[in-house]
């Protein structure tokens, strides 16, 4: 059975094989690959071809075509749908946690499902606005700007997978979050004049949030405890406390006390160092009135 220009129902990619984008780090992960066979089964079982599911769903055939072979992380909402389209009794939307997680490099995929956890999240940053804080137009800027340079599906899946992140901020309750973030990132146009811009009015929307500090560290500071580089704590609902490493696409998750005991004692000094949350939004707002 054919759909039409598509890929034959048999050229299912063959194990091991990289994402797109891929470095032997980004393989297609094993989740994506099992949700790809489940969906294909239940459609099969289902007596549709791609384009008639498709139809059904809302979704291209070679878009189906890509999730079958795990090429591609499908979207909550379509795993919703196909789970109650093709009555998959809820097997298909029990791997939606786990596939979600795929969206991310695998580098930082531990990392994410804690952040997920977290009841308490405090950031320093001294490249990039953090994750958590980026639009759109940022963040694809940012990942434009990878070398090796990423493909078009790759970008995508990574802004997508970025953005989710930030559901972290409606979740109930509301987890603490604090961010202390350099001053020369506020002043690099990344992506241009226009999208920075829009990230510094995004950063003072998001500061409104009565959970969410944001502090800005001052180049003319004499003293600034993170000159090492970024790094992410976390507390989660249990108690533990994690802190989070990452520097050229390696990173580490550590879990032993005197580790993260360091870093909070650096993330201390760097709240005492850097403006205060409100004397920030005032110079962000000052940073705004500059452009």
């Amino acid at each position: 059975m054919r759909d039409g220009h598509e890929c034959d129902e048999n050229d299912e990619e063959p194990p091991g094989r990289p994402a797109p984008g891929g470095s032997p780090a980004d393989q297609i992960p094993g989740v994506l690959r099992a949700f790809g066979r489940q969906l294909k089964r239940f459609r099969l079982r289902a007596g549709l071809d791609r384009p008639a599911f498709g139809a059904l769903v809302g979704y291209a055939p070679k878009t189906i075509a890509a999730y079958e072979q795990g090429r591609r992380v499908p979207p909550p909402a379509f795993i919703d749908l196909a789970d109650g389209v093709l009555d998959a009794g809820g097997v298909l939307g029990e791997l939606k946690e786990e596939v979600a997680q795929a969206q991310y490099p695998a580098f930082f995929r531990d990392a994410a499902r804690l952040e997920s956890e977290a009841v308490e999240l405090h950031v320093y940053a001294n490249q990039v606005v953090p994750g958590l804080l980026q639009t759109n137009s940022y963040a694809t800027a940012v990942f434009r700007m990878m070398r090796p340079p990423l493909d078009d599906a790759t970008l995508e899946q990574r802004v997508a997978g970025r953005l989710a992140r930030q559901t972290f901020f409606s979740r109930r309750p509301a987890p603490l979050a604090t961010f202390v973030i350099d001053e020369s990132v506020l002043r690099r146009p990344i992506g241009g004049r226009t999208v920075l811009r829009e990230q510094l009015e995004h950063l003072l929307a998001a500061a409104l949030r009565r959970t969410v500090d944001i502090q800005v560290m001052p180049l003319g500071r004499e003293e600034n405890a993170g000159l090492a580089g970024p790094f992410t704590l976390m507390e989660t609902g249990d108690g533990r406390r994690i802190a989070y490493v990452e520097v050229q696409n390696v990173s580490r998750v550590h879990t032993e006390r005197p580790a993260v005991r360091g870093l909070e004692t650096k993330y201390s000094s760097l709240r005492a160092q850097a403006l205060t949350p409100q004397e920030s939004m005032t110079f962000i707002e000052c940073l705004l009135g500059e452009s």
